[in-house]
């Protein structure tokens, strides 16, 4: 069997096709599909009429994961990378602002001050560091991963779905940092966002039935230079690397799902939220840890 085929269309399962019905979302092929006023439809769709009461949306050109088309692809990607570039910005004019967005789970800023960090309610870091570079080299290298990962998933997914695999990514590998990690070592950076979107890529790749092995290459380069770093010298988290790209994994298999109508939402939004309380109950039991302590 040829893994490397698209989905066939429903009534010719041997003609290969990237189109799918606006309604149904069942593939078909050119022979099948029927011009709509937005994007196309199968003839089953078009014999039963145009009132379903469907919202307006509903016939709008949709994504492999079911979001709709927009007409940059690429949007969301633009504005986190300006985002990043931004709070960069921002870092190297106010050094203060990253001591207070950056993961730290549990710290003293000077003998005799007061507590701060994670564990003491402020959760905020969690995600806030995502968005924090404090070398050139850092910033760029992030930013160039997240065009070329991104750029690509955010056309597959659709906005609201890639930004929902971006920020949880970035959460888990957050999570894997604070669980694992001194509590008072600084750690910064979009990487673990950016490894959740390849991830997601992972899953991608393999639902649409694409050659696996360059992006298998890609994941173990990256994974040989998150534990062996160039030079030796790189302070590199491997935890925000893998908790990244595990949480990634786990949100694109639930966005990815072949499945069509409500129970393809149904599943993405729930697979979200399963996977946000996990990461949420590693977050809750490390902060019950450090608070023990004292």
């Amino acid at each position: 069997m040829d893994t490397d085929r698209l989905p066939g269309c429903y009534r010719h399962p041997d003609r290969d096709t990237g189109i799918s019905c606006t309604r149904c979302e069942r593939p078909i092929c050119t022979d099948c599909m029927i011009s709509a006023s937005v994007g196309f439809q199968c003839p089953e769709c078009v014999r039963e009429g145009s009132g379903t009461g469907h919202r307006p949306a509903a016939g709008a050109p949709r994504t492999l994961a079911g979001g709709t088309v927009a007409a940059d692809p690429q949007l969301v990607t633009k504005v986190l990378i300006g985002i990043n570039a931004a709070v960069f910005f921002v870092g190297l004019v106010a050094p203060a602002v990253v001591i207070r967005l950056e993961l730290l789970g549990r710290y003293r800023e000077f003998l005799g001050g007061p507590v701060e960090g994670i564990s003491t309610g402020e959760y905020h870091r969690l995600l806030s560091s995502v968005f924090l570079h404090v070398e050139w080299w850092h910033i760029i290298g992030n930013m160039i991963g997240l065009w070329v990962i991104g750029g690509p998933l955010e056309a597959a997914l659709g906005r609201a779905r890639y930004l929902a695999v971006y920020l949880l990514s970035g959460l888990g590998g957050s999570a894997l940092v604070y669980l694992l990690t001194a509590p008072n070592t600084p750690t910064l950076g979009a990487s673990g966002a950016v490894f959740g979107l390849l991830g997601a890529t992972v899953v991608l790749v393999r639902r649409l039935r694409y050659e696996m092995r360059p992006v298998i290459i890609m994941v173990g380069l990256m994974l040989v230079l998150t534990f062996v770093p160039l030079g030796g010298s790189l302070n590199v988290s491997w935890q925000a690397h893998v908790g990244g790209l595990v949480t990634g994994a786990l949100v694109g298999l639930g966005m990815l799902r072949p499945a069509t109508g409500r129970n393809r939402a149904l599943i993405q939004w729930g697979t979200c939220v399963a996977v946000f309380l996990l990461v949420g109950a590693v977050i809750l039991a490390r902060t019950a840890e450090l608070t023990a302590l004292t």
